[in-house]
């Protein structure tokens, strides 16, 4: 009941006339827009070209998926295995019966290309990558100086979400803070996050950054569960849910997936409450009505950031919701029949 009043209120506060959107959010600030794996709808996921075209499109985070090289090495990587995204299978024989990022160094993962999947291509209408191999795997080094490197000619702010890949692995994810630290992403006023599907994980990160005097936000992923007075995040890892209580003893939001059985307005008042931000993952909307209809319920209900592979559909409803809308010329009559209802009933009462 309470989800409903709140969602129903809230997108009528959204599409009132002559004024822009207020929103729910923990700071009360427009949601952000994180482009998941880059804009993955339209280049090959996780490339220098996609995050590029992300940038480009309004997103306020690029997301990169973080895995371990043989020989150590952090590259731009959402799967274990290389095969799905790469044409590592042309060049390559396979090791140990696949072809794992593990298994490979970083000088051979940079002879390889990545291939678009799903709805993606290789082009985008308009668009020319601004670097030299933009669909080559990155570092995440590459990622984080790419972004500085945007940043600091445009005097934009746009963030990084990199995520440590489960299973919890403590090397990866000292690996990942001690980039960010050398890269300069060192606090919590930058739009950066670190993420990991593993509570303890997140933990881990949390007390690791703090002996190094550094302060970005760490997001537990998960599944939104439980009832007010008793919610929290499921851990997929475990298979145990971490009340948000807990959460909040280290982290400073939660990434929670859109099938979540309790992603509510109570769930996301429960967590701000308690000073957690709340992330939803993954917007997949193919067009800009179904994206008003995905990205406005969520922004009603006060999520903080929505995790999109079509950043330029996330950016559009924020911007839509946020631009001030010219009063109609009629408001003024409508508004004066209005007060002329409510006379008429007090005279009848």
């Amino acid at each position: 009941m309470i989800r409903s009043l709140v969602l129903a209120t809230g997108l009528a506060a959204l599409s009132l006339p002559g004024h822009a959107a207020s929103f729910l959010t923990l700071d009360g600030d427009a949601p952000l827009v994180i482009a998941h794996r880059g804009a993955s709808a339209y280049l090959p996921e996780h490339t220098l070209g996609a995050y590029e075209l992300a940038i480009r499109m309004g997103a306020d985070i690029v997301e990169p998926d973080v895995q371990l090289t043989a020989d150590g090495a952090l590259v731009a990587m959402h799967d274990t295995s290389l095969a799905r995204t790469t044409n590592v299978e042309t060049l390559f024989a396979a090791r140990n019966g696949g072809y794992d990022v593990s298994e490979f160094t970083l000088a051979e993962i940079k002879t390889l290309t990545v291939e678009p999947t799903g709805p993606a291509a290789t082009s985008y209408p308009g668009f020319t990558p601004g670097t030299a191999a933009p669909f080559a795997v990155p570092t995440l080094r590459e990622v984080l100086d790419f972004v500085n490197t945007h940043n600091a000619a445009t005097g934009d702010k746009i963030g990084v979400y990199p995520e440590s890949k489960t299973p919890n692995r403590s090397e990866l994810s000292r690996k990942i803070v001690d980039e960010m630290d050398a890269a300069g992403f060192t606090g919590a006023d930058q739009n950066s996050y670190i993420q990991t599907f593993s509570h303890d994980g997140a933990l881990e990160i949390a007390l690791y950054q703090a002996g190094l005097g550094m302060d970005v936000p760490v997001a537990a992923l998960g599944a939104a569960v439980g009832e007010p007075g008793a919610f929290g995040v499921f851990d997929f890892t475990t298979s145990t849910i971490s009340s948000l209580e807990t959460l909040a003893g280290f982290a400073g939001g939660v990434g929670v997936t859109l099938s979540s059985p309790s992603l509510n307005a109570d769930f996301i008042a429960a967590a701000h409450a308690l000073g957690l931000e709340v992330h939803g993952w993954t917007f997949r909307p193919t067009s800009i009505e179904a994206a008003r209809t995905q990205f406005g319920t969520y922004f009603a209900l006060g999520m903080d950031a929505v995790f999109t592979d079509y950043p330029d559909l996330g950016v559009r409803v924020r911007n839509e919701l946020t631009a001030p809308v010219p009063l109609p010329a009629s408001l003024p009559l409508v508004l004066a029949g209005l007060g002329g209802l409510a006379i008429l009933r007090r005279s009848r009462r």
